[in-house]
């Protein structure tokens, strides 16, 4: 039995919701993972008389497609889809089945006028907490779509392809057997990537806004709600909605729920942020902020739109070491995620960058993977929690390294080694291996805004009780801003004073 109790009740409740039958094509070897993949598809078979198994021969052993009968769906999983990945076969066996997909119906027309024959491949691991949502909208795409197909690759499962195609990040995605693209995206960033996304005409004929909210985290969810509680004009743009939570695992800190997951938050937040008809511009990068008669905020894309208020709520990422090798190898060897791409390292050699609480834990979750971590830290000793450190010291195959100096990350076509220099003895030296992680901590994104309001010297916004800027009628909140901490929570609060602080101006002007 490969499903627990608990998760065949879950899965039971599930499956009376599919709408017709499915039949999964097994095709399976004498390995162990093809002997757990043909347990768990006679498993579902024998909890629903809707599923029925056939052996067959696919492209790759082991794997199983889900399909109507009479009709390749284009669903496949290379590797068993539990883990991270069980909600991907739940809704894989549902929507194949009839059950609707839950996606506007501007997508699904998007993805229907697509003309062509796609295929995409995405190498994922079960750890990866990132991986699911780019399985599940390209399974949605090969459901919609009949010139649209996909296979889910588990990297655990196929080794060899994995390091064939040099895949060292995940989700990697393949199309037509071209890299297409990697981290996590949204159905609606795929569409975009792939040249069907909404342009600048989208956006010609929108009236000004009350208050403008640019970022769509946990600050800019708070401040549109707020807003738009008052019954103002209030729109929203953003890059991604959901912003650098979506990359988060747990969270257990959100004051009143004791563990959720990044992207479990940024669903409840915009389902939160539609019921108050808020106009929602996702996938949109702001490019320029000038305050004339109304306050106007430039688009990449050339759109521009116009508000009485701007609340700024851009967010923060993963700061960058800035030495040679960092830029030509990210996603060669260089990850910011131990969670997602560390099973790819497994019994090989990595460094982790950073000695603070996100470093430790990434060296000490790592270490249960890795042959050996090398952890640097620029100061001369760890910034983490004394309980972290000790844990880290216990570790029989993790070098701790203070005092260093990241020079170089080295290697050819992936990453090799890494050069550090000792800054007492001003020595430098060179360590083998195979992964780097960053874990140096956050950079606001505010570099668009050049000297249009005052900003502190590592770029974050300058705001007063109020979430006041210097210039009137624009404000800021979150991780952006000179908040000195950076916590969803806080991040929310300052969203709420924002837009009160943005509707007391209104009122007042």
């Amino acid at each position: 039995m490969l499903l627990d109790a608990d998760i065949k009740a879950q899965l039971a409740q599930y499956l009376q919701m599919m709408e017709g039958d499915v039949l999964l094509k097994v095709s399976a070897g004498d390995d162990e993972v093809s002997r757990d993949m043909l347990i768990l598809v006679d498993e579902l078979a024998t909890m629903s008389p809707n599923i029925k198994v056939e052996k067959t021969e696919l492209e790759r052993t082991p794997s199983f497609s889900v399909n109507r009968p009479g009709e390749d769906t284009g669903i496949t999983f290379a590797g068993i889809p539990l883990g991270h990945e069980f909600t991907s076969l739940v809704l894989a066996l549902l929507q194949v089945s009839g059950r609707a997909p839950k996606v506007d119906q501007k997508v699904i027309d998007q993805v229907k006028s697509i003309k062509g024959e796609f295929h995409f491949e995405s190498y994922i691991s079960l750890s990866c907490h990132n991986c699911p949502d780019v399985v599940q909208a390209l399974n949605v795409m090969s459901v919609i779509n009949p010139n649209i197909s996909h296979t889910m690759i588990d990297g655990a499962a196929f080794k060899e392809e994995v390091e064939n195609k040099q895949v060292m990040a995940v989700p990697t995605v393949f199309l037509n057997g071209e890299s297409f693209g990697g981290g996590r995206m949204s159905l609606e960033e795929i569409l975009a990537k792939m040249g069907t996304g909404p342009d600048a005409s989208e956006f010609a004929n929108k009236d000004p806004y009350d208050v403008l909210v640019v970022g769509g985290g946990p600050a800019g969810a708070s401040a549109a709600i707020y807003a738009a509680r008052k019954g103002i004009r209030t729109g929203i743009v953003a890059e991604r909605f959901g912003g650098q939570v979506m990359d988060t695992v747990g969270i257990e800190n959100f004051i009143s729920v004791k563990h959720t997951e990044g992207p479990k938050l940024v669903a409840s937040l915009e389902e939160h942020v539609k019921d108050y008809g808020i106009d929602v511009m996702n996938l949109q990068r702001a490019k320029h902020l000038e305050k004339k008669e109304l306050i106007e905020i430039e688009l990449e894309n050339g759109a521009v739109l116009k508000s009485k208020t701007v609340i700024l709520s851009t967010g923060a990422r993963w700061r960058n070491v800035g030495v040679p090798g960092e830029k030509e190898f990210t996603g060669k060897g260089v990850a910011y995620c131990p969670h997602c791409d560390g099973p790819l390292f497994e019994g090989k050699r990595v460094a982790v960058i950073g000695g603070g609480n996100s470093g430790v834990e990434a060296a000490i979750d790592l270490a249960g993977i890795v042959k050996h971590v090398t952890l640097l830290e620029f100061n001369s000793e760890l910034k983490a929690d004394a309980v972290l450190q000790k844990r880290l010291h216990s570790l029989p195959n993790v070098t701790v390294l203070t005092n260093v100096q990241t020079k170089e990350i080295t290697g050819t076509d992936k990453v090799n080694g890494i050069s550090y220099m000792d800054r007492e003895t001003e020595e430098t030296h060179h360590v083998e291996l195979e992964g780097v992680f960053v874990q140096i901590g956050l950079i606001p994104n505010t570099d668009w805004l050049g000297d249009a309001l005052e900003r502190t010297r590592f770029g974050e916004i300058v705001v007063d009780k109020h979430g006041a800027t210097d210039i009137p009628g624009v404000f800021a909140a979150g991780d952006c801003t000179n908040s000195p901490y950076k916590q969803i929570i806080i991040s929310m609060g300052s969203g709420a004073t924002a837009a009160l602080g943005a509707f007391d101006y209104l009122i007042r002007n």
